[in-house]
């Protein structure tokens, strides 16, 4: 993590409006790339059935504690994917095993993965869906284009950590072992994050919408809980700006950062930034976006470049930026990082400026895709005025006429 004293928040020359101008257009780029009631309902459907076949198998029918959601569903940050999958929404899933679960596959991760996949196999032929073997997870494809990422831990508490009672190994068939893992520790610490209160000197925030917002199988937390939140709404505009910047999946390497590894470092940074005074939400959000790349260890290699450890603090020896220690990516995180500044700025400059809808539009299909494009532009057209409805009234002799005039739609920007 960054050592040294933080800067204080730059002194930005932007307008009163700007914030509870930006925060309106990007709760509804979010909304707009979150799922519906009908697609929600369906992945508590899939979610519930899948998991209680496994916890009602055979093979793991006396070892499993719990089956939870984990990642993005549970702390309020799911986006729709990539474009190049514009049906259904990706879910992770978490096979909790006692502790006695040790004896089975103790000094074996390999026999659990396999084991795993066996069960969800005979449920994938029993339901027609498709399923793919991963290192550490399995993965089930359902017809309504959900995905499942369903992954066995075995728990393993630490009570002297952040979160340690959750605390669990995770089997990696690449590597022959068992690695630290603590994905409901991990969403706790989102949530502590996401909990406190930022501090604003001229602009106060009641929640994100009004900013323009702030042995059992467990539940899905209720969406509303999680979804409006500033944090949240952060990270879910910088996992639809990453999937927009990085484009569609080649055969080629992906260089784009996990989504564990963006959601971090902004959880990192808000923590840092929030109780510091700024002068509106969206000064804090900015300040995060700069602050991101300090709340990671760079060690220089004698090599020349540089090994990257973000630590879990929730599962010691977890490195949630493992995945970035190539040159190629870590090069590619810095380019993005400044393409997703100079996009906000240009934003700004829009709202600022009132260069109009269509210059807005363009700048916003640029950043974060079409879809948020077309949430702005039927959030910021003007509707059509219909043709006044008129009424003839007739009580007795007396005739009266009344009109039903429509209200105008509004814009922020100009002509």
């Amino acid at each position: 993590m960054h050592r040294d004293p933080l800067p204080m928040p730059l002194k930005r020359q932007l307008s009163r409006v700007s914030s509870p101008k930006f925060f309106y257009l990007a709760d509804a780029i979010a909304k707009y790339n979150e799922p519906t009631q009908t697609q929600l309902d369906a992945m508590e459907r899939s979610y519930g059935a899948t998991g209680s076949y496994v916890m009602e198998s055979e093979e793991f029918r006396d070892l499993t504690i719990a089956v939870h959601a984990q990642g993005s569903r549970v702390i309020g940050t799911l986006t729709r994917p990539t474009k190049w999958r514009p049906d259904g929404f990706d879910i992770d899933v978490v096979i909790r095993l006692r502790h006695a679960a040790n004896l089975v596959y103790g000094d074996n991760p390999a026999k659990l993965l396999n084991d795993l996949y066996t069960v969800l196999k005979r449920y994938a032929e029993m339901h027609g869906l498709g399923i793919t073997r991963w290192e550490r997870c399995i993965t089930l494809e359902y017809a309504d284009g959900m995905r499942a990422d369903i992954t066995p831990i075995i728990e393993d508490p630490l009570f002297s950590i952040l979160h340690g009672e959750t605390h669990a190994k995770v089997p990696d068939r690449k590597l022959h072992l068992f690695e630290p893992s603590n994905p409901m520790g991990l969403a706790n610490a989102f949530n502590d994050a996401a909990r406190i209160s930022p501090l604003f000197t001229t602009t106060k925030l009641a929640s994100f919408s009004e900013a323009a917002a702030r042995g059992d199988m467990l539940p899905l937390p209720d969406a509303d809980e999680v979804l409006n939140r500033l944090l949240a709404r952060l990270v879910q505009l910088l996992k639809l700006h990453r999937n927009v910047a990085f484009g569609v999946p080649t055969d080629g390497p992906d260089f784009a950062p996990r989504s564990i590894f963006l959601t971090s470092l902004a959880a990192a940074a808000y923590a840092l930034r929030a109780p510091i005074a700024h002068e509106s939400p969206l000064d804090l959000l900015l300040d995060i976006v700069d602050t991101m790349p300090l709340c990671f260890e760079r060690h220089q290699l004698a090599s020349g470049g540089e090994f990257w450890n973000l630590p879990n603090l929730t599962a010691p020896g977890d490195n949630l930026a493992s995945g970035m220690n190539t040159s190629e990516r870590q090069a590619a995180f810095a380019n993005w990082h400044s393409l997703l500044t100079n996009h906000l700025q240009q934003i700004l400059q829009c709202i600022e400026q009132r260069e109009g809808l269509d210059t807005l539009l363009k700048v916003i299909d640029e950043a974060f895709g079409s879809r948020a494009a077309q949430a702005v532009r039927e959030l910021e057209e003007p509707r059509p005025i219909a043709k006044p409805d008129r009424r003839i009234i007739t009580v007795g002799t007396a005739a009266a006429t009344t009109m039903a005039l429509p209200a105008r739609g509004h814009t922020f920007f100009g002509n």
